[in-house]
């Protein structure tokens, strides 16, 4: 099985009786999340808001955000893989032992009243964030959270969608499965693209010290990626896009300072829920935006002969 049951956060904000949230902290990473889409918007369908709606946050810890929960469950540090697949067997009526259960760190009765409330969900949604997708299991994790929300569907409504946490990560995702069929960890080395998460998700790769080169746009991985990656791109040449000074442009040997996007530049930026919103520039900026950058890094590149002395023919690049 692939693929994810998702919907807008329109749909959320008019019908989710029931809302999870997985491995992420809303109430500070995403402060405007519960007022404007979730626990406390009214609506045709739920005309009484909060107190029409259940939310359950699934953590490691206690954060801010379990203040606003009516159920905390506290899952054992990277047993969240296990947790999912106890799920996924509960609500299909399969045997589960109290040991299994006792492993993520729950109760047997714990999870029965968690799987009661999902199937008694009108319409539940689970958000999940990098709590869940960037610890132990990391893509695996995303990827049975995902087949639990399409399995809950035999029972009700239920549908699942990432905390995205940069501007325009899904807008990335986006272009890639359009031009791709493939939403990341993408390799273009043989000529065409291979899909394998795990082996060459970025952060994997620079990991592993598999590149010799790094061109980044817009992204900051010098603050956010493991010490090792880190150090990989201090060691090899990177070249960053990007219109301030970052964590990953003090460590590289090129910075380009290009037009601030949806300020200076035009352009489209996907919300969490691939919903597009075109961006029109309010002011004038000295600096290229990005897509000139990369237009003329292209045309360059195509002028420059390859080591059998032949000219490379044009990338087309879209942007």
């Amino acid at each position: 099985m692939g693929g994810k049951v998702t919907c807008t956060l329109g749909e959320v904000k008019n019908r989710a009786d029931f809302i999870v949230y997985w491995g992420g902290n809303p109430a500070e990473c995403h402060p405007r999340h519960f007022t404007k889409y979730t626990l406390m918007q009214k609506s045709k369908f739920l005309p009484r808001g909060r107190k029409d709606r259940t939310m359950v946050l699934v953590d490691i810890r206690e954060t801010k955000s379990v203040k606003a929960s009516d159920v905390f469950l506290q899952v054992r540090p990277g047993k969240d893989f296990e947790l999912v697949t106890i799920l996924r067997a509960m609500i299909k009526d399969q045997p589960v032992t109290e040991s299994q259960v006792a492993e993520t760190g729950l109760s047997l009765e714990q999870l029965e009243d968690f799987v009661a409330r999902m199937k008694g969900a009108k319409f539940g949604v689970i958000f999940f964030g990098m709590g869940l997708s960037m610890t132990r299991g990391k893509h695996m994790n995303s990827a049975a959270l995902l087949t639990l929300a399409a399995e809950m569907n035999a029972f009700t409504k239920f549908v699942a969608m990432p905390m995205r946490g940069h501007g325009n990560v899904t807008g990335a995702d986006v272009i890639m499965r359009w031009q791709t069929g493939y939403p990341f960890g993408i390799s273009f080395n043989r000529g065409y693209p291979r899909y394998n998460p795990g082996e060459f998700s970025t952060v994997d790769v620079l990991v592993r010290g598999d590149t010799d080169c790094a061109f980044i746009i817009g992204a900051d991985p010098g603050a956010t990626m493991p010490q090792p990656a880190i150090d990989h791109l201090a060691r090899v040449p990177t070249i960053v896009l990007d219109p301030h000074i970052t964590h990953t442009s003090r460590l590289a040997r090129v910075h380009i300072t290009t037009a601030p996007a949806g300020i200076s530049a035009p352009g489209t930026a996907y919300r969490m829920d691939e919903i597009p919103m075109p961006l029109r520039p309010a002011l004038e900026s000295p600096y290229p935006t990005d897509q000139e950058v990369v237009r003329r890094i292209n045309e360059a590149i195509a002028l420059k002969p390859d080591w059998m002395g032949q000219r490379p023919q044009m990338i087309e690049t879209q942007v």
